[in-house]
């Protein structure tokens, strides 16, 4: 220090430490306006901002997570006390490869500060999502074949390699209902719903099972009465050696009763796969789905067939008629797509005002039609807010593997070059992708239109 020059202020000091505080802080933090505008971040939160940004712009948080996180800013607007949490520790899964393995999954917790003053906490939570998902793979094996000593509600038999039920036992008819002539020498897709479980379906889990080690689904099961149970069907493989054929393989079914679970696993399966805002699967929940739709492909050849839906002109509606109109569009739109896709099709909230749906098994026509279907009903059901018709039509994208993309994210590519053929050609429409809009594509590179 210069002699003369006084001492640093208790303040000044303060100061300093706050901020060597935040530069070495092992989270990322930032400190928000109301409206998202970043005022202070440090290092590690830019970087893990950085992948999401548009050319490196970090100066507005919700604009930032709006392509993975599309109603952040509606709940901070929405969030009435002083203070508090606006979400806790919720997922945020980014999208770097063609498979969720190559996803980085974001942990984000917004705090309200006061009235003018948010603060975001992030945090890279990749690798420890990934062992919590092995350890309760794990634990739901064990806890399956350990509570079945004492429960009624489980049935354990083994399957051959067509899926066909080898014996039956006392537990069976306990849990099910069904007697030995009812189960042996059929599917075990005869203890769902008729449509639960198809031929193909059955079969394909008992290859994901060789691929894992086992495949644990759950869903709507049946009793022999008809009556209907929330229950969890888990497969694991076993080789056993015959005198006659040597070694083969059989499988090992596991079937419980988790109906008392039901409610308390749907909350957090809405809470960590859902859309705050529309209900609709999550952009984690697709890309999940698609993965997982991808590896069956490339197994059974079985085609996959995407369609990109935007709401036109969605800037003009939130700003003629506000953000509460606007959210009533989002909603308006996800229940449209609710009962006009099946239930076997992945609907998700991708990002903002767009959409996106995973079909299998489908061919491109069928895509094309269904999603002309859903565009032709958005466009004649205008939106009744505070008394007041609010018209809004969709634009859609189809691309389908069948055209020799393969990977999520190429399919992906190749429908949001069809949907921008469909804005440029004056919306309200369905395009498919083919060579010819790919070049198209190569000359407007810059994303969808209004």
């Amino acid at each position: 220090m210069i002699p003369g020059d006084s001492a640093p202020s208790t303040l000044e000091q303060d100061h300093e430490a706050l901020l060597q505080f935040l530069y070495m802080a092992p989270v990322g933090l930032a400190q928000l306006s109301r409206d998202g505008n970043i005022v202070l971040i440090n290092p590690l939160c830019a970087q893990l901002l950085m992948p999401l940004s548009k050319q490196g712009d970090l100066s507005n948080l919700f604009e930032v997570l709006k392509p993975v996180a599309p109603d952040l800013a509606h709940r901070a607007r929405i969030f009435a006390p002083l203070h508090g949490k606006v979400c806790d520790a919720m997922h945020i899964q980014t999208h770097g490869g063609t498979s969720s393995h190559d996803a980085q999954i974001l942990s984000l917790t917004l705090l309200k500060l006061d009235a003018d003053r948010l603060m975001a906490v992030l945090d890279d939570v990749t690798q420890s999502v990934k062992r919590d998902r092995e350890l309760r793979h794990s634990q739901s094996w064990i806890h399956s074949i350990s509570s079945g000593i004492f429960d009624v509600s489980y049935a354990l038999m083994s399957l051959d390699d067509q899926g066909i039920v080898q014996g039956w036992n006392v537990g069976i008819r306990n849990l099910t209902g069904f007697e030995a002539e009812a189960t042996i020498g059929r599917s075990y897709a005869n203890f769902y719903p008729e449509g639960g479980m198809l031929g193909h379906r059955a079969l394909e889990r008992l290859r994901e099972a060789d691929q894992t080690g086992w495949n644990l689904e759950e869903g709507w099961l049946r009793r022999s009465n008809g009556e209907r149970y929330w229950g969890s069907c888990l497969i694991a493989p076993v080789e056993t050696v015959t005198a006659v054929s040597g070694t083969k393989c059989t499988y090992s079914l596991v079937i419980r009763d988790i109906s008392d679970r039901r409610e308390s696993d749907e909350a957090l399966r809405r809470s960590v796969w859902s859309d705050h805002l529309t209900g609709l699967a999550n952009r984690r929940a697709f890309f999940d789905a698609a993965s997982t739709a991808a590896q069956r492909r490339t197994r059974t050849g079985e085609p996959i067939t995407i369609v990109l839906f935007d709401a036109d002109h969605f800037k003009a509606v939130n700003d003629t008629h506000g953000h509460a109109a606007g959210d009533a569009v989002l909603r308006h739109l996800a229940a449209g797509l609710s009962v006009t896709f099946t239930p076997t099709d992945v609907v998700a909230r991708f990002g903002g005002e767009e959409f996106v749906v995973l079909l299998t098994g489908n061919s491109l026509a069928e895509a094309k039609a269904t999603a002309d279907r859903f565009r032709s009903h958005i466009a004649a059901s205008p939106v009744t807010v505070d008394g007041v018709q609010v018209l809004c039509t969709v634009s859609a994208g189809v691309a389908t593997s069948t055209d020799g993309a393969c990977g999520i994210d190429e399919l992906l590519r190749k429908a949001d070059i069809a949907l921008y053929a469909a804005k440029a050609a004056g919306r309200d429409r369905v395009a498919v992708w083919d060579d010819a809009l790919e070049q198209q594509g190569r000359a407007s590179v810059g994303g969808v239109l209004p």
